[in-house]
């Protein structure tokens, strides 16, 4: 039995049953059927509900007269990623900014989760940094097709037809290595900077560790920036009017 935070503790007392049910159904056998849901699944989900709640409560106290601190940061946030997306994309950068907002909400949520004692940040196991790279690299092929249609394959051919066969593999194989480099990027950070914050909290419980707080929270902030950024780079590319 894999050892459990509190909280994934009380989700496989609650629904160990029905996941594991679900899971044979799919024919995926789970390692300890007591307990299919992981620490990482359950930090997911703990990011998710705490996000729906902060969204709900941003939403229910918009103003345009008095906005709270709450709206004033969500607003900086929102004007910080659709700036960058402006500069990055263009003018039609406008719609991809709510995925974008919303990948570096989970994310930089995820990354400081393991501050808190008796949590862990999921974005330390490399299955959540995958799942993050996959949707992102998703949803820039997906608005590539969506941008220029059938055309967007043409991206891959080179710029002239005779290279096609050489610059097909090359583009391929460039574009899977975009979700191995986003998903070891986060992941090595994350679970440097959990250890590193772990080892010095077991050594010297006071004073110290504070420092390495700190130096936590600078590392999430700017491995989310990271992976927005790039994000965006590669949605710029895939979106491109030359597409």
């Amino acid at each position: 039995m894999p050892e459990q935070l509190w909280f994934t503790e009380i989700l496989n007392h609650l629904f160990a049953g029905p996941v594991t049910g679900l899971l044979r159904a799919l024919h995926v056998e789970p390692h300890f059927p007591q307990a299919p849901i992981t620490n990482a699944v359950a930090m997911e989900l703990l990011v998710f509900l705490f996000l729906v709640l902060l969204f709900v409560m941003v939403r229910s106290r918009l103003s345009v007269d008095s906005p709270g601190a709450l709206q004033h940061v969500f607003e900086g946030a929102h004007g910080f990623i659709q700036g960058q997306s402006h500069e990055i994309i263009g003018h039609h950068s406008e719609g991809y900014t709510p995925f974008l907002m919303a990948l570096a909400s989970f994310i930089l949520t995820s990354n400081l989760l393991g501050l808190i004692p008796g949590f862990e940040s999921p974005t330390a196991v490399p299955v959540v940094p995958l799942g993050c790279a996959v949707c992102a690299w998703v949803y820039y092929q997906t608005q590539g097709f969506k941008h220029a249609g059938i055309g967007y394959l043409k991206h891959f051919a080179g710029p002239f037809w005779w290279l096609a066969i050489i610059m097909i593999p090359i583009e391929v194989i460039s574009h899977l290595a975009r979700m191995l480099s986003l998903t070891v990027r986060l992941y090595a950070n994350m679970f440097a900077g959990d250890m590193v914050t772990l080892v010095f909290f077991s050594l010297v419980p006071i004073g110290i560790p504070i420092i390495f707080l700190g130096l936590h929270i600078g590392v999430s902030l700017l491995q989310t920036y990271i992976f927005v950024l790039l994000t965006t780079v590669y949605l710029a590319g895939a979106v491109a009017e030359e597409h």
